[in-house]
């Protein structure tokens, strides 16, 4: 073919193009829709080019020059247009046909088959992005696209496209614009007031009692968490249980189940708290052996066999369910059944296991090493008995005594010495094992620890001098036979009230003198012998003779100066007291002494020699008083005149003695009557 044929086949096909078009411009399918009908540009429908591209032009860039909207959804790959494979996307007229008359519906139960979608009332808007839940799956699709039954669609609206998935664009938003995300973050399509946020389970699950909590108890306005505070997408911190419960476990049940979980401490509660509970309290809470071993009681036997409600009551407070109970603290849960003995004393502090095994209260480990931290050690004789000796099976309903049971010799066994050492000392009386175990040991009764014994301080008597030479039994002879206690270590008999002092074994070589009525008992603190002897010798003096106090004959002047046997005549040793002096001679001055008066002042058959001279210090020396000791006042003449000159010597009782009484008291017995001369009588006075 050569050039010339060529171009003239181009033009002819041009020209029958041409001509064919022209021909379908003039001769129109049908009347268009009325919804483009209206428009202007496309009214009558003869303006062809306008929808189907002109000469050079398409009918999918047509259409898209008036639907700028779904060419986006296209290109975008966006609602439901961009959802069409590419051949249906190209071909607009395959599922919105024209040219079928003003009634023609170009949006069609056909459109929507041929776009897949059998029934649009069904219309799955998951497809174009937008789950519908809830209570818009009851909505007719007018309800939110105002014109999706209209015959015409007004000019300018559009029927399904145009409106926004946010909430607020259909509901009012209470929250005033003051949430930083949108509705759906809290809120369901069920009902406005349901409540929940996607993926809160990122932070923490709405399960059980949290699901039922108002928002603002964890989001309280101003507070960190708060709802106005949170960003779409911010990686918030997810909070644990101890952020928003105070726990009432100890620090180590949380800590210690912590560390066994490797958990966070203040996350450790969903261990045994499933979040799923409506309460803490919730009685499926589960605690095992392994987690309640870190509250301080570990579950071992027999606790382990133990029911959870038979120590924490259900339907109580926690305080009354969970009160801290020891491991060793028996009686938060068992009765006492010795009746609060044990509450005081050595085993107050360690409680029930001071006698009892862990595991079982029967039999008990109370032994000879926890009696011996009591009152009464168990050693001896003690160590032999059964339990039930002292502590006896209760009656009734009172418990079995164990404190305050005797533990003192005497409240169990007879006392052998029949109270001879009851009152006499307080210290004795204290011990805490009795008055008997100062000397007797628990092995035997005649066990005697001698070293202990205080003679002086038990008995009253101490044992010293001469007296600790001898043997006890010169004193307590033993008996032929024992008595009911099996003694035989004889009483001294005249012991007690009957004792007397060193004359109830000793004779006493003063006759009783010093015992008479008037002589004084007490002196210096000592009592008869003791005045002057001591237990060591009796011939000794240490203790010294007042003679004035005990004989009542002071010895002054020069009494004082002469040796005992002066007035005491020795003697040969009297047999059986030791003493080698007599007696004195008697206690008148004549019955040592002479009388150079030759019984001129004898009365009653005494001379009254203290009468003139009142000092035994020097004989001579006279403390006579003429007119107080006599009947004759001197007066002034009288007394210049010498004793001598009135008392002359005379004989009397056959020796010349001067008379001092009876004497004349006349004057004319010394001076003669004058008036009578000198031969008058002499009276005497």
């Amino acid at each position: 073919m050569n050039r010339t044929a060529l171009v003239l086949g181009v033009v002819s096909a041009i020209g029958v193009l041409v001509l064919a078009m022209a021909a379908a411009e003039r001769k129109s399918p049908g009347r268009v829709s009325s919804v483009h009908n209206q428009v202007a540009d496309l009214h009558g429908g003869e303006s062809c080019s306008k929808c189907h591209g002109g000469w050079f032009g398409d009918m999918r860039s047509a259409c898209s020059e008036c639907h700028a909207d779904v060419a986006a959804q296209v290109a975008d790959h966006h609602g439901l247009h961009g959802t069409f494979a590419a051949g249906l996307a190209a071909n607009c007229a395959t599922c919105h046909g024209e040219h079928h008359g003003d009634e023609f519906r170009l949006v069609n139960r056909l459109a929507f088959a041929q776009a897949g979608v059998a029934d649009p009332q069904t219309f799955d808007h998951a497809r174009i992005g937008f789950v519908m839940a809830g209570a818009h799956l009851t909505l007719e699709c007018k309800a939110c696209h105002l014109h999706a039954d209209d015959q015409l669609l007004p000019e300018g609206q559009k029927r399904f496209l145009g409106l926004s998935q946010d909430c607020a664009s259909c509901h009012a938003d209470p929250h005033g614009g003051r949430m930083q995300f949108g509705c759906a973050t809290c809120h369901g399509q069920s009902t406005f007031q349901e409540r929940f946020v996607v993926d809160h389970d990122r932070w923490l699950s709405l399960n059980g009692a949290h699901g039922a909590v108002e928002c603002r108890q964890c989001h309280a306005a101003g507070a960190p968490h708060a709802l106005e505070a949170l960003r779409r997408g911010a990686h918030e911190q997810a909070r644990q249980c101890a952020d928003c419960h105070a726990t009432p476990h100890s620090a180590s049940f949380v800590l210690g189940n912590a560390s066994a979980a490797a958990v966070d401490a203040k996350a450790v509660c969903v261990q045994c708290h499933s979040l799923e509970f409506p309460t803490f309290q919730d009685m499926r809470a589960t605690v095992t052996p392994e987690q309640h071993v870190h509250g301080g009681f570990a579950l071992g036997a027999p606790h382990d066999r133990v029911a959870c409600a038979m120590c924490h009551a259900p339907n109580s407070s926690y305080a009354q369910r969970h009160p801290g109970r020891q491991a060793d603290d028996c009686r938060a849960c068992h009765s006492d059944p010795h009746g609060g003995q044990f509450d005081t004393g050595p085993f107050a502090a360690t409680g029930c296991v001071a006698c009892h095994d862990r595991t079982r209260f029967a039999p008990h480990a109370f032994d000879a090493a926890h009696h011996a931290r009591t009152q009464l050690p168990l050693d001896g004789k003690h160590a032999e008995i059964d339990c039930s000796k002292c502590h006896a099976e209760p009656t009734g309903d009172a418990p079995r005594r164990f404190q305050g049971t005797p533990n003192r010799c005497e409240q169990c066994h007879d006392d052998a010495h029949e109270g001879a050492f009851a009152p006499v000392d307080e210290a004795l009386a204290a011990n805490p094992r009795g008055r008997c175990a100062e000397c007797h040991g628990t092995r035997a009764f005649a066990q005697l620890d001698h070293e202990r014994f205080d003679h002086g301080r038990w008995t009253g008597f101490p044992v010293d001098g001469a007296h600790g030479q001898i043997e006890c039994t010169d004193c307590h002879a033993r008996t032929a036979q024992p008595d009911a206690l099996g003694r035989r270590f004889g009483r001294v008999p005249t012991h007690g009230e009957g004792f007397r002092g060193c004359v109830t074994c000793h004779g006493d070589p003063h006759d009783g003198v010093f015992d008479k009525p008037g002589v004084p008992s007490e002196v210096e603190g000592r009592r008869t012998c003791q005045r002057c002897h001591d237990t060591a010798s009796f011939r000794a003096l240490p203790h010294g003779f007042d003679h004035g106090a005990f004989a009542k004959w002071p010895l002054q002047g020069a009494h004082a100066k002469l040796d005992c046997a002066a007035c005491h005549e020795p003697l040969a040793a009297t047999a059986g007291t030791g003493r080698t002096w007599g007696k004195a001679r008697g206690r008148e001055c004549a019955d040592c002494h002479h009388d150079p008066h030759q019984g001129q002042f004898e009365r009653l058959g005494k001379t009254d020699c203290f009468r003139c001279h009142k000092s035994t210090i020097e004989f001579a020396s006279l403390s006579f008083r003429h007119n107080l000791d006599s009947r004759f006042q001197l007066g002034d003449q009288h007394a210049k005149v010498g004793c001598a000159e009135c008392h002359k010597p005379e004989l009397i009782r056959g020796s010349t003695v001067a008379r001092y009484t009876p004497m004349a008291m006349e004057c004319v017995s010394c001076h003669g009557n004058e008036a009578g001369g000198a031969g008058g009588r002499r009276r005497r006075r």
